[in-house]
């Protein structure tokens, strides 16, 4: 079977490109296909960013903050997020969304199926299913092969590891309007480990123990850091409502080498998770939209990737962590300490001109990205 277009992965970036299509008329005479080999119908993933207030998924929010604090042993404060506010999507509310959008059009297909191969052949490219086959003339692939990037040493591979808990006290325990960005005062242990807490009510919360890292551990290690940090806060009588497992690949690993005319890699397996960071979601609501507008030009999808100056940060930023993992808290600290929290957010989301950059880089301890650099030039 024949589709002009067919998205391989139904997580963030695929739905987000079928919706985006679905809302543009010019794609409505078009016969997209969306493949995946999970139903997308549970609550599979917790999606956080920030951006300004009123944004284009603000009513589907399960929560929005205006408040969040940063705490280590250098450096704590408690910080308004405006002009930003940081906003929590849940994975169930987003796919029961969108598909429920889809469904309207019928030029729009989902079916449930895993994705073993594809491969250009003549002018088209095919795809291979577990029971089918199916012809496209172009194929945005999100399915992730980590190791594509763990076979190769010139682009070093953290990775953004944690445990997460749904959890409920007995007694208030949590302040619902403040999240705790990141909370570096947790042992260290050799790595970059803070705790995210995301409070949804005063006896309400997710909280995640979370790594930038090389190696992931084992579960009950992860498990103890939240018990130990919950300890800690005097937090005894509590029960675990849902429980979440995740790890984001942060690498600068030159993912769009392997986009080619007819074949475009997106999402996590196509570069777009933030390396320094680990955030996804903002970028691949921009990247949709700047796709659908790319796809009517009729270039080849291999022009579509434009590397910019953050990528060279998020580079060296890598470089440092992967070199000495020890000094996650340190650069975090030094960076909220030195900056005004919105000028930190602006540049984490790759909006800053570079007046606004160098203070910020300036106020990072020099000696590690110097010896970074030196290493990449020579």
């Amino acid at each position: 079977m024949r589709y002009d277009y067919i998205i391989c992965g139904a997580g963030a970036a695929g739905l987000l490109l079928a919706y985006r299509m679905s809302q543009d008329d010019l794609f409505s005479n078009k016969q997209v296909l969306l493949l995946d080999k999970d139903p997308k119908t549970s609550n599979d993933r917790t999606w956080c960013f920030w951006e300004y207030p009123n944004g284009e998924w603000d009513d589907l929010a399960f929560k929005i903050w205006d408040t969040a604090k940063f705490s280590s042993d250098r450096f704590s404060s408690e910080f308004k997020l405006a002009p930003y506010q940081y906003k929590m999507l849940r994975g169930a509310d987003f796919y029961t969304f969108v598909k429920e959008q889809l469904s309207g059009h019928s030029n729009i297909t989902f079916k449930q199926a895993e994705v073993t191969d594809f491969f250009e052949q003549d002018l088209s490219v095919v795809v291979k299913t577990d029971n089918e086959t199916f012809h496209t003339e172009k194929l945005f692939n999100s399915i992730f092969n980590l190791d594509q990037v763990k076979a190769q040493s010139k682009y070093p591979l953290l990775q953004q590891h944690f445990v997460g808990w749904f959890m409920k006290t007995e007694r208030p325990a949590f302040r619902p309007e403040v999240i705790d960005f990141m909370d570096f005062s947790i042992p260290q242990k050799g790595n970059t480990r803070f705790m995210y807490v995301l409070p949804i009510s005063e006896t309400e919360a997710l909280l995640e123990y979370t790594l930038f890292s090389p190696e992931l551990l084992i579960k009950d290690e992860y498990e103890s850091g939240i018990e130990e940090y919950l300890h800690h806060r005097d937090i005894t009588k509590y029960s675990i409502e849902e429980t979440e497992q995740g790890n984001i690949p942060m690498s600068c690993h030159p993912f769009w080498r392997r986009n080619t005319k007819n074949i475009l890699n997106m999402g996590t397996a196509g570069g777009w998770t933030k390396a320094s960071t680990g955030f996804t979601f903002m970028n691949t609501l921009h990247k949709t939209d700047q796709l659908t507008s790319f796809l009517k030009t009729g270039k080849p999808l291999s022009a579509f990737h434009k590397k910019n100056r953050f990528w060279w940060y998020d580079l060296l930023f890598i470089d440092v962590l992967y070199q000495d993992n020890s000094l996650g808290a340190k650069l975090f600290s030094e960076l909220f300490k030195n900056n005004a929290p919105e000028k930190v957010l602006k540049f984490l989301d790759e909006k800053t001109a570079i007046y606004e950059e160098l203070p910020l880089m300036l106020s990072l301890p020099k000696r590690p990205f110097l010896n970074a650099l030196w290493k990449r030039i020579v």
